[in-house]
């Protein structure tokens, strides 16, 4: 096991690679522990639950909003649950934001803990503090900065996810190497293809690689004041394509990704063959690197982006493979790279 520290200002996080659910009664007080998990996750582990009561919630992106919430609420309360209580989401990256959510509002807050059920939940969702769900369809328009206490990751829980989910969490390895690490990129294009077979050893190391990447920008910038933003590399763009298209959040982000690679290249930061790499890198991960969607309506969803001021958007470019860099662009510049992948 590999252990990540995350210091905040709501509290510490440990993050533990390696660890299994199964151990999970060893970090909380079961007999006040209460689970926040959906039918999925039930079916295939309910029976490595610890002995506590468990509240389920539904699977895909419509369960993310505030009426899941008002009923989660609801249930602890049937449940009596108090400040003392403690809330473990096990899941992916929606069940831990609900969770963390629910977690850092009820009774104005109990402590909370996350075991991460999918590579996107390991090496992003679940790390970092951030809490939100979405509202009107809008992304993370509701939410929270606020630490758990723990994350487990456990690589056993991913042998029954489908691929498409195994590509989600690829593409935001892709993005903390793109964004912070020219060797990890490397070793990437030498080694996703075991990544994508779930190879114990590839998927430890680049879940470890992962968080301590986002661990450091953290503990450098917990609430995303400058160094944090550049965490969104990739997302910006990737959110409006997501809302619009309905594609899993990785392949929006990956699409994102090499749209923030052109613009990258326009303002001469990232050269055409380390583009070119980047764009290979993408496709031969499986995800995908083009838009399908009508640019026009993309651009009036990301015109209510929370990173938007006025004209001008606060954007991740890189400045080479491996370091990115957060300047200001405009609708118009944004729209031209994408025509320009075309």
């Amino acid at each position: 096991m590999q252990i990540a520290e995350i210091h905040g200002s709501t509290g510490d996080t440990t993050v533990m690679v390696g660890e299994r659910l199964a151990d999970l009664p060893r970090y909380v007080p079961t007999e006040k522990t209460v689970v926040v998990t959906d039918d999925n996750i039930k079916r295939l582990y309910g029976h490595l639950l610890p002995d506590c009561p468990v509240l389920t919630m539904g699977t895909g992106e419509a369960e993310k909003n505030l009426a899941t919430v008002g009923r989660l609420y609801e249930e602890l309360m049937g449940l009596g649950a108090d400040r003392t209580s403690f809330i473990v989401a096990v899941g992916g990256g929606i069940v831990c934001d609900v969770a963390g959510f629910v977690a850092s509002t009820y009774l104005r807050g109990v402590p909370f803990g996350f075991v991460a059920a999918t590579l996107l939940a390991q090496v992003d969702a679940s790390v970092g503090g951030k809490n939100g769900v979405n509202v009107g369809g809008f992304k993370n328009m509701a939410g929270v900065f606020n630490q758990p206490k723990f994350v487990i990751c456990d690589p056993d829980l991913l042998v029954t996810l489908p691929q498409r989910e195994i590509l989600s969490g690829a593409a935001e390895i892709i993005k903390h190497a793109a964004i912070a690490d020219k060797r990890l990129f490397a070793y990437l294009e030498e080694n996703g293809h075991r990544l994508l077979e779930l190879e114990r050893e590839v998927v430890e190391k680049l879940v470890y690689d992962s968080v301590m990447i986002k661990s450091a920008v953290v503990n450098r910038d917990e609430k995303e004041t400058g160094e944090r933003r550049k965490l969104n590399f990739g997302h910006t763009f990737g959110h409006a394509v997501e809302k619009m298209t309905g594609v899993p959040h990785g392949e929006a982000v990956a699409i994102g990704m090499v749209v923030a690679g052109a613009l990258s290249m326009g303002r001469g930061l990232l050269t055409p063959s380390e583009l070119g790499r980047m764009e290979n890198l993408i496709d031969t991960m499986g995800l995908p690197t083009r838009l399908e969607c009508e640019p026009e309506k993309l651009f009036e969803v990301m015109r209510k982006d929370k990173k938007r001021e006025g004209e001008f958007i606060h954007f991740v470019l890189l400045d080479g493979i491996g370091r990115a860099v957060v300047e200001k662009i405009t609708l118009t510049e944004l729209k031209e790279a994408v025509r320009s992948l075309d």
